[in-house]
Protein backbone atom coordinates (compact mmCIF):
# COMPACT_ATOMS: atom_id res chain seq x y z
CA UNK A 1 0.00 0.00 0.00
CA UNK A 2 2.76 2.29 0.65
CA UNK A 3 5.23 1.56 -1.73
CA UNK A 4 3.13 2.99 -4.68
CA UNK A 5 6.21 4.35 -6.91
CA UNK A 6 4.08 5.41 -10.43
CA UNK A 7 6.00 7.78 -12.59
CA UNK A 8 3.04 10.25 -12.08
CA UNK A 9 3.98 10.38 -8.37
CA UNK A 10 7.49 11.50 -8.69
CA UNK A 11 7.03 13.68 -11.18
CA UNK A 12 4.70 15.24 -9.61
CA UNK A 13 6.43 15.50 -6.12
CA UNK A 14 9.42 16.51 -8.31
CA UNK A 15 8.16 19.29 -9.95
CA UNK A 16 6.47 20.65 -6.39
CA UNK A 17 10.35 20.31 -4.41
CA UNK A 18 11.80 22.09 -7.27
CA UNK A 19 9.33 24.84 -6.47
CA UNK A 20 9.62 25.32 -3.13
CA UNK A 21 13.94 25.05 -3.48
CA UNK A 22 13.29 27.78 -5.88
CA UNK A 23 11.48 29.59 -3.47
CA UNK A 24 13.94 29.26 -1.00
CA UNK A 25 16.59 30.72 -2.94
CA UNK A 26 14.69 33.85 -3.06
CA UNK A 27 15.36 36.56 -0.47
CA UNK A 28 12.16 37.18 1.25
CA UNK A 29 10.61 39.92 3.10
CA UNK A 30 7.77 41.15 4.58
CA UNK A 31 6.43 41.82 8.00
CA UNK A 32 6.00 38.96 10.50
CA UNK A 33 3.53 39.36 13.61
CA UNK A 34 5.44 38.11 16.39
CA UNK A 35 3.16 37.15 19.30
CA UNK A 36 0.14 38.89 17.87
CA UNK A 37 -2.42 37.26 19.29
CA UNK A 38 -5.50 40.12 18.71
CA UNK A 39 -4.40 40.35 14.85
CA UNK A 40 -4.45 36.46 14.79
CA UNK A 41 -7.57 36.09 16.73
CA UNK A 42 -9.45 38.57 14.30
CA UNK A 43 -8.22 36.76 11.04
CA UNK A 44 -8.82 33.31 12.40
CA UNK A 45 -12.39 33.87 13.62
CA UNK A 46 -13.03 34.83 9.46
CA UNK A 47 -10.90 32.34 7.71
CA UNK A 48 -13.99 29.73 6.03
CA UNK A 49 -10.89 26.99 5.41
CA UNK A 50 -8.34 26.61 7.91
CA UNK A 51 -5.91 23.77 7.66
CA UNK A 52 -3.48 22.79 10.69
CA UNK A 53 -0.20 21.39 9.94
CA UNK A 54 1.07 19.41 12.81
CA UNK A 55 4.74 17.68 14.00
CA UNK A 56 6.09 16.05 16.69
CA UNK A 57 6.27 18.83 18.84
CA UNK A 58 2.54 19.22 19.78
CA UNK A 59 2.67 15.61 20.95
CA UNK A 60 6.37 15.75 22.67
CA UNK A 61 4.58 18.19 25.17
CA UNK A 62 2.07 15.03 25.67
CA UNK A 63 5.32 12.89 26.54
CA UNK A 64 5.68 11.27 23.36
CA UNK A 65 9.27 11.06 22.17
CA UNK A 66 10.84 12.52 19.70
CA UNK A 67 13.05 10.01 17.53
CA UNK A 68 14.21 12.05 14.71
CA UNK A 69 17.11 14.18 15.22
CA UNK A 70 20.02 14.69 18.18
CA UNK A 71 19.27 12.22 21.44
CA UNK A 72 16.54 10.45 19.57
CA UNK A 73 17.20 6.76 19.98
CA UNK A 74 15.63 3.51 21.81
CA UNK A 75 18.49 2.09 23.12
CA UNK A 76 21.10 2.17 20.80
CA UNK A 77 19.71 2.74 17.58
CA UNK A 78 18.47 5.18 15.53
CA UNK A 79 14.73 5.28 14.53
CA UNK A 80 16.08 5.29 10.89
CA UNK A 81 17.49 2.12 11.32
CA UNK A 82 14.43 0.71 12.48
CA UNK A 83 11.91 2.16 10.94
CA UNK A 84 12.48 0.92 7.24
CA UNK A 85 11.56 -2.29 5.00
CA UNK A 86 14.97 -3.27 4.88
CA UNK A 87 15.08 -3.50 9.00
CA UNK A 88 11.55 -5.20 9.22
CA UNK A 89 13.02 -7.99 6.46
CA UNK A 90 16.20 -8.54 8.50
CA UNK A 91 14.90 -8.18 12.10
CA UNK A 92 11.40 -8.27 12.18
CA UNK A 93 11.23 -8.92 15.74
CA UNK A 94 13.35 -6.01 16.50
CA UNK A 95 11.57 -4.16 14.82
CA UNK A 96 8.01 -4.83 16.48
CA UNK A 97 9.62 -4.46 20.07
CA UNK A 98 10.47 -1.15 19.13
CA UNK A 99 6.88 -0.31 17.42
CA UNK A 100 5.24 -2.21 20.55
CA UNK A 101 6.93 0.15 22.95
CA UNK A 102 6.20 3.43 20.82
CA UNK A 103 2.36 1.96 20.37
CA UNK A 104 2.75 1.83 24.70
CA UNK A 105 3.70 5.04 25.33
CA UNK A 106 1.38 6.74 22.58
CA UNK A 107 -1.79 4.85 24.08
CA UNK A 108 -0.89 5.85 27.36
CA UNK A 109 -0.50 9.41 27.05
CA UNK A 110 -3.62 12.27 26.56
CA UNK A 111 -3.67 14.81 24.64
CA UNK A 112 -2.93 17.99 25.41
CA UNK A 113 -4.28 21.31 25.38
CA UNK A 114 -3.03 22.30 22.10
CA UNK A 115 -4.84 19.17 20.81
CA UNK A 116 -7.97 19.72 22.79
CA UNK A 117 -8.13 23.08 21.53
CA UNK A 118 -8.10 22.07 17.91
CA UNK A 119 -10.71 20.18 18.56
CA UNK A 120 -12.95 22.49 20.36
CA UNK A 121 -12.37 25.39 17.65
CA UNK A 122 -13.29 22.26 14.78
CA UNK A 123 -16.63 22.06 16.91
CA UNK A 124 -17.04 26.04 16.38
CA UNK A 125 -16.24 26.67 12.80
CA UNK A 126 -18.37 23.86 12.17
CA UNK A 127 -21.37 25.34 14.33
CA UNK A 128 -20.58 28.70 11.53
CA UNK A 129 -20.24 26.67 8.36
CA UNK A 130 -17.01 27.09 8.34
CA UNK A 131 -14.23 24.38 8.20
CA UNK A 132 -11.08 23.03 9.78
CA UNK A 133 -9.04 20.15 8.90
CA UNK A 134 -5.98 18.49 10.49
CA UNK A 135 -2.94 17.11 8.10
CA UNK A 136 -0.59 15.46 10.62
CA UNK A 137 2.90 14.07 10.44
CA UNK A 138 2.33 12.16 13.98
CA UNK A 139 1.06 8.53 14.21
CA UNK A 140 0.48 8.68 17.83
CA UNK A 141 -3.62 9.58 17.31
CA UNK A 142 -3.87 12.15 19.79
CA UNK A 143 -6.05 14.32 17.50
CA UNK A 144 -8.77 11.96 17.10
CA UNK A 145 -8.80 11.00 20.48
CA UNK A 146 -9.04 14.79 21.52
CA UNK A 147 -11.93 14.94 19.70
CA UNK A 148 -11.08 16.20 16.37
CA UNK A 149 -12.58 14.53 13.04
CA UNK A 150 -11.12 16.06 9.91
CA UNK A 151 -7.40 14.49 10.39
CA UNK A 152 -5.87 13.23 7.76
CA UNK A 153 -2.90 10.80 8.99
CA UNK A 154 0.28 11.29 6.46
CA UNK A 155 2.47 8.57 8.04
CA UNK A 156 0.12 6.04 9.18
CA UNK A 157 -0.86 5.14 12.75
CA UNK A 158 0.37 3.35 15.54
CA UNK A 159 -3.32 1.86 16.62
CA UNK A 160 -3.27 0.12 12.71
CA UNK A 161 -1.35 -2.74 11.30
CA UNK A 162 -1.32 -4.27 7.69
CA UNK A 163 -0.52 -7.38 6.14
CA UNK A 164 2.23 -8.03 4.74
CA UNK A 165 1.05 -10.96 2.19
CA UNK A 166 0.67 -9.05 -1.36
CA UNK A 167 -2.52 -10.68 -1.79
CA UNK A 168 -4.20 -9.18 1.13
CA UNK A 169 -2.79 -6.38 2.30
CA UNK A 170 -5.34 -6.07 5.36
CA UNK A 171 -5.35 -3.18 7.14
CA UNK A 172 -6.97 -3.42 10.96
CA UNK A 173 -6.48 -1.61 13.95
CA UNK A 174 -5.18 -3.21 16.68
CA UNK A 175 -5.12 -1.63 20.58
CA UNK A 176 -3.67 -4.88 22.18
CA UNK A 177 -0.91 -3.43 24.51
CA UNK A 178 1.25 -5.53 24.49
CA UNK A 179 0.25 -5.97 20.60
CA UNK A 180 1.24 -10.11 21.45
CA UNK A 181 2.03 -11.52 25.09
CA UNK A 182 5.74 -12.30 23.55
CA UNK A 183 6.25 -8.65 23.88
CA UNK A 184 5.28 -8.34 27.65
CA UNK A 185 7.56 -6.50 29.60
CA UNK A 186 10.03 -5.86 26.69
CA UNK A 187 11.00 -2.91 24.58
CA UNK A 188 11.57 -0.17 27.94
CA UNK A 189 14.03 2.26 26.03
CA UNK A 190 15.33 2.93 29.69
CA UNK A 191 16.21 -0.55 30.63
CA UNK A 192 19.11 -3.48 29.33
CA UNK A 193 17.50 -6.02 27.99
CA UNK A 194 20.34 -7.30 25.95
CA UNK A 195 20.15 -10.73 26.97
CA UNK A 196 16.21 -11.57 26.99
CA UNK A 197 15.81 -14.08 24.37
CA UNK A 198 15.06 -13.54 20.74
CA UNK A 199 11.03 -13.71 20.07
CA UNK A 200 10.73 -15.96 17.47
CA UNK A 201 8.81 -15.26 13.86
CA UNK A 202 5.72 -17.50 14.66
CA UNK A 203 5.38 -15.10 18.14
CA UNK A 204 5.18 -11.69 16.25
CA UNK A 205 1.63 -10.13 14.96
CA UNK A 206 -0.12 -11.86 12.42
CA UNK A 207 -2.60 -10.57 10.27
CA UNK A 208 -6.46 -11.41 11.29
CA UNK A 209 -7.75 -12.62 8.35
CA UNK A 210 -5.22 -14.50 6.33
CA UNK A 211 -2.68 -15.56 9.38
CA UNK A 212 0.80 -13.67 7.75
CA UNK A 213 3.18 -11.91 8.98
CA UNK A 214 1.53 -8.17 10.27
CA UNK A 215 3.21 -5.00 10.61
CA UNK A 216 2.86 -1.68 11.68
CA UNK A 217 0.95 0.95 9.62
CA UNK A 218 3.16 3.05 9.75
CA UNK A 219 4.86 4.87 6.25
CA UNK A 220 9.09 4.03 6.85
CA UNK A 221 11.87 5.87 5.57
CA UNK A 222 12.60 4.61 1.88
CA UNK A 223 8.45 4.09 1.00
CA UNK A 224 6.44 6.94 -0.82
CA UNK A 225 3.14 8.07 0.85
CA UNK A 226 -0.10 6.82 0.04
CA UNK A 227 -0.86 8.80 -3.06
CA UNK A 228 -4.70 9.31 -1.91
CA UNK A 229 -3.87 10.47 1.52
CA UNK A 230 -1.10 12.52 -0.17
CA UNK A 231 -3.89 13.76 -2.40
CA UNK A 232 -6.24 14.60 -0.16
CA UNK A 233 -3.45 16.99 1.92
CA UNK A 234 -2.68 18.61 -1.26
CA UNK A 235 -6.54 19.72 -2.07
CA UNK A 236 -6.74 20.66 2.07
CA UNK A 237 -3.41 22.60 1.97
CA UNK A 238 -4.43 24.36 -1.94
CA UNK A 239 -8.02 25.36 -0.90
CA UNK A 240 -6.98 26.88 2.70
CA UNK A 241 -7.52 30.82 3.38
CA UNK A 242 -5.66 30.16 6.79
CA UNK A 243 -2.73 27.52 7.36
CA UNK A 244 -1.35 27.05 11.32
CA UNK A 245 1.77 25.45 11.64
CA UNK A 246 1.97 23.41 14.73
CA UNK A 247 5.42 21.67 16.77
CA UNK A 248 7.21 20.84 13.25
CA UNK A 249 10.05 21.81 11.61
CA UNK A 250 9.10 21.38 8.37
CA UNK A 251 12.30 19.18 6.96
CA UNK A 252 9.99 16.12 6.43
CA UNK A 253 9.26 16.18 2.73
CA UNK A 254 6.46 16.75 1.03
CA UNK A 255 5.17 17.84 3.95
CA UNK A 256 7.66 20.13 4.31
CA UNK A 257 6.68 21.94 1.01
CA UNK A 258 2.84 22.71 2.80
CA UNK A 259 3.32 25.92 4.13
CA UNK A 260 5.95 28.09 2.01
CA UNK A 261 3.37 26.95 -0.72
CA UNK A 262 0.53 28.56 1.20
CA UNK A 263 2.69 31.61 1.84
CA UNK A 264 3.89 32.27 -1.36
CA UNK A 265 0.45 32.57 -2.70
CA UNK A 266 -0.28 35.01 -0.10
CA UNK A 267 -2.27 33.30 2.29
CA UNK A 268 -1.50 34.15 5.94
CA UNK A 269 0.83 31.21 7.86
CA UNK A 270 1.03 30.98 11.59
CA UNK A 271 3.85 29.15 13.17
CA UNK A 272 3.49 27.53 16.82
CA UNK A 273 6.85 26.06 18.12
CA UNK A 274 9.71 26.25 20.41
CA UNK A 275 12.01 28.39 18.27
CA UNK A 276 12.27 31.80 18.54
CA UNK A 277 12.47 32.65 14.92
CA UNK A 278 10.57 31.96 12.04
CA UNK A 279 10.96 28.91 10.33
CA UNK A 280 10.55 30.60 7.16
CA UNK A 281 10.25 34.58 6.39
CA UNK A 282 7.17 34.40 4.77
CA UNK A 283 5.14 33.57 7.46
CA UNK A 284 2.96 36.32 8.48
CA UNK A 285 1.95 35.34 12.47
CA UNK A 286 4.89 33.75 14.54
CA UNK A 287 4.26 32.36 18.48
CA UNK A 288 7.53 31.17 19.91
CA UNK A 289 6.47 28.97 23.19
CA UNK A 290 4.53 25.48 24.35
CA UNK A 291 1.90 25.07 21.98
CA UNK A 292 -0.11 23.81 25.00
CA UNK A 293 0.32 27.45 26.07
CA UNK A 294 0.29 29.51 23.17
CA UNK A 295 -2.23 27.84 21.00
CA UNK A 296 -5.58 27.86 23.46
CA UNK A 297 -4.70 31.70 23.84
CA UNK A 298 -4.22 31.91 20.09
CA UNK A 299 -7.69 30.57 19.51
CA UNK A 300 -9.34 32.72 22.09
CA UNK A 301 -10.42 29.39 24.11
CA UNK A 302 -8.76 30.21 27.56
Amino acid sequence: MFICKTKFLKYTLHLQLSQIFKMSSRKLSGKRNYEDYEGFKRLVDTAKNIVVLTGAGISAESGIPVFRGAGGLWRKYKSENLASPDAFASNPALVWEFYNYRRHIAFNASPNKAHISLADYEKKCKKENRNLSIVTQNVDGLHLRAGSEKVVELHGALRKVSCTNGTCENVEENYDDPIVPAFANRGDASLDQADLPVIDRKDLPKCKKCGSLARPYIVWFGEMLDPDVLEEAQLLVGGCDLCLVIGTSSVVYPAAMFAPSVAQRGVPVAEFNLEEHPADSDFAFHFPGLCATTLPKALGLQ
